[in-house]
C-alpha cells in the first residue's frame, strides 16, 4: 500500500507533459506556467516537513488520508483553473493545495515502512521511493495519452478526470496505513546484533533514552551539509525533470527541424516514460549499493558521476545519447530520495526519522524553487542556448555538492549535551577507590 500510494503521488513528475501544451494552449510563457510546477515541489517539502515533525502525534493513517483528499482536490481546482483560464487559481490548486496533500502523503510510507522493516531500510525505502518515481510512467504511458484521447485535448477534463482517478486510490491505499506494534520485530532480527554496532554505544543509547528538543539535531553543521548534499543533487536531477519533454523536443529539432509537433510531442512523452523507469528503479538500486558501499560513499558517487554526464550532455546532439544519459542523471535523481532516509536513520536513530528527515524535505522544496525556475528563464530569455547554459549551472551545482559530501560522515551524531552528560556521569580512569570511612571526620 506504501508504494501504490507513493505510484500515485509520483505522477506530479510527468509535469513537463503537460508543460508544452499548457503554453500552447493557454499563451502563458515558460516561467509562468513553470511556477505551478516550482509552487507544487515547494509545498510538498514544506508540507512534508510539518508533517515529518507530526507524524508521531497524528498517526500515519490520519496524515496519509489528508493528503490524499488536498491532491484530489488540488486537481480538481486545476481543473476549474483551466476551464476559466485562470493562471491564478491554477497556482492555488495544483500548485498549493496539491502540492500540500503530496507533501502530507509522501512522508508517511516513507517512516512507516522502515518500521516495518528495521532490517532492510535501504531496500524498503529504495521499493516504496521507486513507486514515487514511477508515477511519472503511469501518467505520461497509460492515463494521460488515454484522457487526452476521450477528452479530445480538453485539459480541464483532463485534469478532473486525473483527480477523481488517482485521488480514489491514492485514498483507498492510505486508509490501510498503520505503524506496527510498539515491540515489533522481523523474525531472526536483534538490533543490538546488527552490523552497524556504533547504535550500541553507551552514548548513542543515552542519545536514544533522551528526548532532546529537534533544533539539538537540524541546528548543526552535520545536518546543515546533510540538507545541502541532498538539495544539489534534487536540484540538478529536477532542472531536467521539470522541462525533459521540451528539452528533448530541442534536441530533436537541431537535426531534424522539419519534425511536425505531435512527432516531437510523442518523443518527449516517451522520454518522460522511460526516465521515470530509471528514477524508480534507480532508487532499488542505488538503495542497494548504499547498503554495501556506505550512505555518503553513494553519494559521493552519484555527485561524481553526474558531473561526468552533465559535462558531455552540454555538447551532446545525438538524441539517443542525450536520452540515456538523462536516464542515468534521474536514476541518481531519484537514489538520493532512497538513500537519505536510511541515512537519517544512521546518523540520528529510528526514533527521530519522521522529524529529521520531514526537516530535511525543505531542501526538496528550495529545489523545486530554483531548479525549474532556472531552465524556464534560460528557454525564455536564451532559447538557443539554454540547453547548453542549464547543463553548465547543473554542473556548478553537482560540484558544490561533491565538496560538501566530504565535509561529513555517516557516523552516529551524538548531541553535545549527551556527551557532556556522559562524560560526568563516567568513572575517571584513574580515579583510586576510597577505603571505607575514608576522609569522613
Amino acid at each position: 500500500m506504501c508504494t501504490v500510494l507513493q505510484l500515485c503521488l509520483g505522477t506530479v513528475y510527468a509535469w513537463s507533459y503537460f508543460q508544452p501544451l499548457l503554453v500552447q494552449q493557454f499563451r502563458w510563457t515558460n516561467t509562468e506556467t513553470s511556477w505551478a510546477f516550482s509552487l507544487t515541489i515547494c509545498c510538498l517539502g514544506l508540507s512534508a516537513a510539518w508533517g515529518g515533525i507530526n507524524l508521531a502525534r497524528i498517526g500515519p493513517r490520519k496524515l496519509a488520508v489528508a493528503g490524499s483528499l488536498l491532491f484530489a482536490a488540488g486537481y480538481a481546482l486545476a481543473a476549474v483553473a483551466l476551464a476559466v483560464k485562470s493562471l491564478t487559481l491554477f497556482y492555488l490548486g495544483y500548485g498549493a493545495v496539491a502540492g500540500i496533500g503530496i507533501g502530507l502523503g509522501y512522508v508517511t510510507p516513507m517512516s512507516t515502512v522502515t518500521k516495518w522493516f528495521p532490517d532492510k531500510k535501504g531496500l524498503v525505502t529504495g521499493i516504496v521511493a521507486m513507486g514515487f518515481g514511477l508515477g511519472a510512467f503511469v501518467l505520461s504511458v497509460v492515463l494521460a495519452p488515454i484522457l487526452m484521447h476521450v477528452f479530445h485535448r480538453n485539459l480541464a477534463l483532463v485534469f478532473a478526470a486525473l483527480g477523481a482517478i488517482l485521488g480514489s486510490a491514492a485514498f483507498g491505499s492510505a486508509a490501510m496505513l498503520r505503524n506496527p506494534p510498539a515491540d515489533y520485530l522481523p523474525s531472526g532480527y536483534f538490533p543490538l546484533a546488527a552490523k552497524d554496532a556504533r547504535a550500541a554505544s553507551p552514548h548513542a543509547k543515552a542519545e536514544e533514552e533522551s528526548d532532546l528538543p529537534l533544533k539539538e539535531y537540524v541546528l548543526t553543521g552535520q545536518f546543515a551539509f546533510m540538507w545541502f548534499i541532498f538539495f544539489f543533487n534534487i536540484v540538478a536531477g529536477i532542472s531536467i525533470l521539470s522541462f525533459l519533454s521540451p528539452l528533448y523536443q530541442d534536441i530533436w529539432k537541431l537535426d531534424h527541424p522539419t519534425l511536425e509537433r505531435s512527432v516531437l510531442a510523442g518523443y518527449g512523452a516517451t522520454l518522460i516514460a522511460v526516465s521515470s523507469l530509471f528514477n524508480g528503479f534507480g532508487r532499488i538500486v542505488w538503495g542497494v549499493v548504499s547498503e554495501r558501499a556506505g550512505r555518503i560513499n553513494t553519494f559521493r558517487l552519484m555527485l561524481a558521476s553526474q558531473l561526468i554526464v552533465f559535462g558531455i550532455l552540454m555538447t551532446e546532439h545525438s538524441p539517443w545519447v542525450f536520452a540515456v544519459l538523462v536516464c542515468y542523471v534521474l536514476s541518481c535523481f531519484g537514489g538520493g530520495f532512497a538513500i537519505m532516509p536510511p541515512m537519517v536513520i544512521d546518523v540520528y536513530g529510528p526514533k527521530r526519522m519522521s522529524r529529521v528527515y520531514g526537516v530535511l524535505l525543505t531542501a526538496w522544496s528550495a529545489a523545486g524553487i530554483l531548479g525549474p525556475m532556472m531552465v524556464a528563464s534560460l528557454k525564455d530569455n536564451y532559447p538557443d542556448r539554454a540547453i547548453v547554459y542549464s547543463f553548465l549551472l547543473g554542473i556548478l551545482v553537482l560540484g558544490v555538492g561533491f565538496i560538501f559530501s566530504f565535509l561529513i560522515n555517516d557516523d552516529r551524531f551524538i548531541p553535545g549535551r549527551i556527551l557532556v552528560q556522559s562524560f560526568g556521569m563516567a568513572p575517571r580512569p584513574n580515579a583510586r577507590p576510597r577505603k571505607p570511612f575514608e576522609g569522613s571526620g
